[in-house]
């Protein structure tokens, strides 16, 4: 059964933007390869808009027509399309003028229809719909919106299909298939607030009342009020009512703001939230990592929002008013890497200040006499000025005595004029500065700053704050109900699955804050044990319904996998157990709220707690699993059921094995996964930390024999735990591999039968002329097969194995043959499909497999020892080769470890990669990754042991421990000594009576006695990129501080500022969302800027409506949208999304991480096409600062930035200052380029162009030289690169000849010499825009129509190839003939070279222009 899905790009209705249509339609295909035709009743759709107030488009009839492979479409439409503004239009019947194609891959057929539809009245133009024949998961058969497939399980189902699980259900009827239509658009209300004009808002119908309130009190002009309710006609709305519940609620009504009586709470609200009004200049809760604050200082840069200040800043064009000059630590060279540059101080967090102090009275709690007049509480003030203030919260509001009731902010206004400029200065601040980020973000350095008075901050410290939800005091929420509550919200269209996807983010959220603070809690010993009794490291606490356990091995759990250490590692491959788990997404099964937390040396494992599971013993409760590593198992009916539905995506196999008394149990996971049915009837799954396969290079087993690709590399190795597993990346790596080789196995059997068949054909009719026809068989055969059998090969493996799998009688048992030894040789637990699984039990200490199951183990032992290989013998390599190809372009350790793990290669594996890098033949090219993985090498072993020299340490010493730590592996002082606290001997005296202390107050003062020698013995002579990563991994907070100094330690106590946990936790998807998302960039790869731009758009809503306004996906829409805003030449919107991706990035991923200097360097780009030069140029030395402080100059990366910075420069006509630059790039670019390479050509003439301006012509030409040999000895002479810089050659000799005969002149004649005057060409801003486009990968190529057309035909051609999944040697030897014609080196953003994308947009098209692109973001 399939499930057609179609989506609409455009809506084309007059006043209907940005839309996106959504049409569904069920249709059954037993085979989607065979020719089939199925008409269809009815097809609905409808429109999500923002304009269109509920657009619906119902055609009568729709037919489609598939002919084979090559496909048409007629369309025969007649129907009516409305909206609920009152726009409305009969449709008459027209045609559809377009194309089908089927295009079939590995993961499932997908059809694509192109093209438009017009009739007498009614144009829907330019669109572009897919639909894929997948198996439907839904028990309802809900036909899928927005051509997203099953939802319940995104990837699961991706698996499934790579495994060959796409067969349909015969037995299923598509007719009774349900259609469900999403009318789910926005509309506007009129909000009437008192004190200010009447404003319109842009409401949706899924929003819930609650949610107006909260935009009302983060907008300006209202954020003032609290205390209020919102009515409709004189009937005050529920604030949990969704907004299309509220009769009456339409198009154009008006909602009043009226004021409510306070109470203690609202009042205590009110008062909170007139602190953080307060303090929203203020960004100490940034850098102490309060409330999901976090830094940001692009305004530092831009001098306030781009957006409302472009007009005022097109300024650029008068050159003496730009101060180009770089500060001295920024220019190439230069060895000072100063800290401080890092948070420069925002002029306006200082200094107005308002209030010095806001908090509770003493006189409070109201005595009764003065709580029957409605005093409620009392607030003391003391203003800047000195002047004392008594404020009484009344039930009427705020007010001083003698005067009337007020707002508190209304109030310090009339108290306090400075309060007025204070809270004015909002106003100025981008919002995205200001909103709270979803995951909290720390900092690694901060200024030294006061410790100020602040009542909000002390009551949150020192009263029972349990929840996230401060508001609700003395309550604590019920965690794993809210989490599981969540997860079983409806899901069958799109407002059910956003709503649902929104509750469980925001659920996570909270959860993981509230983990953070129980578990530091908890460390700092502020939390009873519910075991007090028991030693330290075998305590357990419960604190805000979440249970926290110790990473210790306690009763010897771990005794045989590595005790402490594999308990240690343990909690993290269980988290991986739960993202995995969650991601696949099935009905009826349950993990636990999870999140790791890593703090002060100790790891803390936070869950939610199963209902009941306290009231009983474990034995009692686990009745699917193991509770003792495979002595005892059981098993359950239910379980079984639920987990088979998970081992399709997971690839695990079902299997069996023995338990204590030799019976056969059969389980679909690992021994170790536990499932508990709670109190609540859930069934919960829990202990998920072998949910992947061993990894036996790190896995010695005796007896066993690795592969040679292993054994060369010296594996097996033996490691500090057993517990080591394969990355889910890597599973499914291996199993596309083994997918490829099963595709082509099956084909050459199959070519080779064909060829036997014709050739026993052709001995049959021509007698004794047989051996010449084999003869020449042999030799047109391979020519033949190679353009025929080599395309229709697969697909007929495709074929025969979906007939197979169907159980169809008719396949010939030769063709079942083939199959059945390519499944075989493929390791296939199947003989008549694909489907690979691993066992997570093999090789497990303990686990007993039954004899019957001999030979599958054995099976699943060796698709183990292949896995291992492949990651050694292809991963790695593959790794090395993208960074040598610059494809892959790490900065710092966090992306290279990311790097590794999208290959699914651990970070155990760094030390064979730096090896594998060394052994490259192009190690000189290698030299960054060589840096940031030793360097990452340094870091994580010094983290290690940190955190055992960490545990334990006394409070009182905390900060004297990790300076003198710090001094040891980082200062240039030989002889660090460590300084005790003054009280550790009366301390000491103390510990001798008390054995079972809290955690944080133990005693240990091993710590003084280490030393650099023992720590390490040559430092890094680049040491503040250690010394940042180490602090990212250990989350310490440092002030300024210099290494030169080696006469005294480089730290002091009071340098170490603070202590951060670092926290690992689960993070929801938005699925709808990245689906926009893929299609848009899908789109964008294509060329079709236009769909691919409403694409975006809309999945950047789908996000906003999930995430809220802060997310890191967020900002990658942004940063896209602002890419196809730029080239589609809508430069001030471009500018204005790439701002907010910059400040996102800044929030959610950290002010100096390597996406923010790209999103620095976009953005300077973006000011230089709007004429804010001198912005431009603050960026781009931000971003190079950031470049510097994160990894150094030796960069590959640096020299596209030195190229950005010198051609800005140069338009600016500073020509020295841009040949350091550029120059620095040139020789950056031979490093890591070549000398030989386009890109280092195009370098050349960039220099030679400032050497032209500056008319030194000689060493203009030498470097126009060097650019022109290396263009013809690339691209050939008759190359149009080629002759363009022969032409600037020649221009170049004529200028530099001119200037000699005018100096031989005048050497000659003196002052009576007749002097020529030569031309200094100026570089105009166009001309180095120009460039800027070129170096940053932007291409406008001009196209005349016939190049057009034989374009047009060669893409076709190019996808026609990809499609039919040729081997990858053909792909590669294409791709490199299509670099061979380009022109230009592309720079690749974000590390992509896909194949080029060609642009047919209108824009383009109309000025005969065409644009290529690559950027993989």
């Amino acid at each position: 059964m399939g499930t057609g899905a179609l989506l609409g790009q455009t809506c084309h209705w007059s006043g209907c933007r940005a839309a996106a249509w959504s049409i569904s339609l069920p249709w059954s295909c037993a085979d989607p390869v065979q020719p089939f035709r199925k008409a269809v009743p009815a097809a609905w759709g409808g429109c999500s808009c923002s304009i269109c107030a509920a657009c619906e488009w119902v055609p009568d009839s729709t037919e489609l027509e598939l002919l084979g492979v090559t496909l048409g479409v007629q369309l025969s439409v007649l129907g009516a399309h409305s909206t609920g503004q009152g726009h409305s239009a009969s449709c008459s019947p027209g045609v559809w003028d377009g194309g089908v194609s089927l295009r079939h891959s590995p993961n499932s057929p997908r059809v694509a229809i192109s093209g438009s539809f017009h009739s007498s009245n009614f144009s829907w133009s330019s669109c572009s719909v897919f639909f894929s024949v997948v198996p439907s998961l839904h028990p309802s058969g809900v036909a899928l919106m927005n051509g997203s497939g099953p939802h319940d399980s995104l990837k699961g189902e991706k698996d499934a299909r790579q495994n060959g699980h796409e067969e349909a259900d015969p037995g299923e009827d598509g007719n009774d298939q349900e259609v469900i239509v999403i009318q789910d658009t926005g509309f506007t209300v009129k909000i009437c607030a008192p004190g200010i004009e009447p404003f319109s808002l842009q409401v949706s119908p899924q929003e819930m009342v609650q949610e107006i309130h909260q935009v009302l009190m983060d907008r300006e002009d209202t954020c003032h009020r609290t205390c209020f309710s919102l009515q409709l006609d004189g009937n005050v709305l529920d604030n949990f009512a969704e907004l299309k519940t509220i009769e009456g609620l339409q198009e154009g009504s008006l909602l009043k703001v009226v004021e409510e009586p306070y109470t203690v709470r609202e009042a205590r609200i009110h008062v909170r939230h007139i602190r953080d009004l307060l303090k929203s200049l203020d960004p100490s809760d940034a850098f102490n990592g309060v409330d999901c604050n976090s830094l940001s200082f692009l305004s530092v840069f831009t001098e306030g929002d781009l957006g409302d200040s472009g007009k005022r800043k097109k300024k650029g064009t008068e050159m003496e008013q730009i101060d180009c000059t770089p500060p001295e630590h920024i220019l190439p060279g230069s060895k000072e890497r100063p800290l401080c540059a890092l948070q420069p101080q925002n002029r306006d967090w200082k200094p107005l200040q308002c209030l010095k102090v806001l908090t509770m009275s003493g006189w409070n709690p109201p005595p009764g006499n003065r709580k029957m007049h409605g005093d409620l509480m009392y607030l003391y003030v003391i203003t800047v000025e000195d002047r004392h203030v008594s404020i009484t919260a009344s039930t009427r509001g705020f007010y001083l005595n003698h005067c009337g009731a007020l707002t508190l902010e209304q109030l310090l206004r009339f108290v306090v004029p400075t309060c007025q400029a204070w809270l004015g200065c909002r106003v100025n601040r981008h919002p995205f500065e200001r909103i709270a980020t979803p995951f909290q973000v720390y900092s690694w350095t901060a200024p030294q700053a006061e410790h100020a008075m602040d009542c909000v901050r002390a009551e949150d410290a020192y009263t029972s704050r349990l929840g996230y939800e401060e508001h609700i005091p003395g309550q604590t929420r019920d965690w794993n109900e809210e989490l599981q509550t969540t997860r079983e919200l409806p899901r069958k269209n799109l407002p059910e699955r956003l709503l649902r996807e929104r509750a469980i983010f925001k659920v996570h959220s909270d959860f993981t804050a509230a983990a953070t603070r129980g578990a530091m809690a908890v460390i700092d010993g502020n939390v009873m044990a519910i075991n007090p009794s028991e030693e330290t490291k075998m305590q357990m606490f419960i604190w805000n319904n979440i249970f926290f356990s110790l990473g210790f091995d306690v009763r010897d759990h771990y005794k045989d996998f590595g005790g402490d250490v594999a308990a240690y590692v343990a909690p993290t491959n269980d988290l991986n157990g739960v993202r995995t788990y969650n991601a696949v997404d099935v009905e009826g099964l349950y993990t636990l709220g999870t999140v790791v937390v890593d703090y002060r040396g100790y790891r803390v494992t936070a869950q939610s707690i199963i209902p009941g599971i306290l009231e009983r013993e474990q034995e009692q409760s686990v009745i699917y699993g193991s509770i003792d590593f495979g002595k005892t198992v059981v098993s359950h009916a239910k379980y079984l059921e639920l987990l088979e539905k998970t081992s399709r995506p997971l690839k695990i196999q079902k299997h069996k094995v023995l338990n204590d008394k030799n019976e056969e149990v059969e389980l679909c996971s690992s021994v170790e996964c536990k499932g508990i049915i709670g109190n609540d009837g859930r069934h919960y799954i829990l202990d998920l930390l072998r949910t992947f396969p061993p990894d036996l290079n790190f896995l010695p087993v005796e007896g066993e024999d690795m592969p040679e690709e292993c054994k060369k590399m010296g594996f097996p190795k033996q490691h500090r735990h057993k517990l080591c597993c394969l990355r889910q990346e890597l599973v499914d790596a291996f199993v596309e591999h083994r997918y490829l080789l099963f595709m082509k196995l099956a084909a050459l059997q199959l070519m080779q039968q064909k060829a036997n068949k014709q050739e026993s054909s052709v001995a049959l009719e021509n007698g004794a002329s047989a051996e010449n026809g084999a003869a020449d068989s042999e030799r047109t055969e391979p020519q033949d097969s190679k353009m025929d059998d080599g395309v229709t090969g697969l697909e007929q493996v495709k074929e025969l194995a979906e007939t197979i799998a169907s159980d169809d009688g008719a396949v010939d048992p030769k063709s079942r043959e083939v199959i059945r030894n390519a499944c075989k040789a493929v390791g296939s637990i199947s003989d008549t499909s694909f489907d690979i699984r691993f066992n997570p039990d093999i090789f497990s200490p303990g686990v007993r497999f039954p004899e019957s199951s001999k030979e599958e183990v054995q099976d699943q032992k060796q698709l183990l020892k292949d896995a291992a290989a492949f990651l050694l013998s292809c991963q790695i390599p593959g790794l090395v080769k993208d960074c040598l190809d610059h494809t892959v372009l790490p900065m710092d350790g966090a992306t290279l470890a990311e790097a590794m793990h999208q290959r699914g290669i651990n970070m155990r594996y760094l030390g064979k990669v730096i090896n594998f890098i060394t052994k490259t033949p192009g190690r000189a090219q290698l030299d960054h990754i060589f840096k940031i993985g030793i360097s990452e090498l340094i870091t994580r072993s010094a983290k290690h042991i940190f955190k055992t020299y960490l545990q334990g340490v006394e409070l009182s010493g905390l900060s004297a421990a990790i300076s003198h730590f710090l001094n040891c592996f980082l200062s240039s002082f030989p002889n660090p000594i460590a300084h005790l606290p003054a009280d550790e001997l009366v301390s000491k005296k103390k510990n001798k009576k008390r054995k079972n202390r809290n955690l944080g107050n133990a005693d240990n003062t091993a710590w003084a006695s280490m030393t650099p020698q023992e720590l390490w013995k040559n430092i890094c002579s680049e040491q503040v990129t250690p010394a940042r990563a180490w602090t990212h991994q250990t989350s310490i907070l440092l002030k300024e501080y210099n290494f030169d100094n080696r006469h005294k330690p480089t730290f002091t106590e009071e340098d170490i500022l603070n202590i951060f946990p670092v926290v690992k936790h689960v993070n929801p998807k938005a699925s709808d969302a990245f689906h926009f998302f893929q299609s848009g960039q899908a789109k964008v790869q294509q060329g079709f800027l236009k769909e691919g731009c409403e694409l975006i758009n809309e999945a950047l809503n789908l996000f906003n409506n999930v995430y809220g306004a802060m997310h890191v996906e967020i900002c990658a829409c942004l940063r896209l949208l602002a890419r196809l805003n730029y080239i589609m030449g809508d430069y001030s919107e471009a500018l204005s999304n790439q701002q907010k991706a910059v400040l996102m990035s800044e929030r959610v991923l950290g002010i100096e991480h390597p996406n923010t200097i790209q999103e620095y360097m976009h953005l300077a780009l973006y000011c230089f096409a709007n004429s804010q030069l001198s912005t431009a140029l603050n960026l781009l030395y931000r971003a190079r600062y950031l470049m510097l402080l994160v990894f150094g100059e030796d960069h590959p990366e640096m020299a596209l930035l030195d190229n950005n910075i010198g051609l800005v420069l140069h338009g600016v006509m500073e020509y020295d200052l841009s040949l350091r630059f550029l120059e620095n790039a040139l020789a950056i670019s031979s490093k890591y380029h070549g000398c030989k390479s386009l890109k280092v050509a195009l370098s050349h003439h960039l220099v030679a162009r400032v050497y032209e301006s500056k008319a030194e012509f000689r060493s203009a030409l030498q470097h126009e030289k060097e650019g022109y040999t290396i263009y013809k000895n690339q691209l050939g002479e008759h190359h149009e690169k080629t002759k363009e810089s022969s032409e600037y050659l020649k221009y170049l000799t004529q200028q530099a000849v001119a200037l000699q005969r005018t100096m031989n002149e005048i050497y000659k004649n003196g002052s009576n010499a007749n002097i020529m005057p030569l031309k200094f060409t100026a570089p105009s801003m166009a001309s180095v825009l120009e460039q800027l486009n070129i170096i940053n990968g932007i291409l406008f190529i001009p196209l005349s129509q016939k190049d057009l057309e034989n374009l047009k035909a060669e893409v076709q051609r190019r996808q026609q190839l990809q499609e039919s999944m040729k081997s990858g040697e053909q792909l590669e030897a294409e791709d490199k003939a299509v670099e061979e014609k380009e022109a230009e080196p592309r720079e690749v953003a974000g590390g992509s070279t896909d194949l080029p994308c060609v642009c047919p947009c209108r824009v383009c098209a109309q000025s005969s222009f065409y644009f290529v692109h690559i950027d993989s973001k």
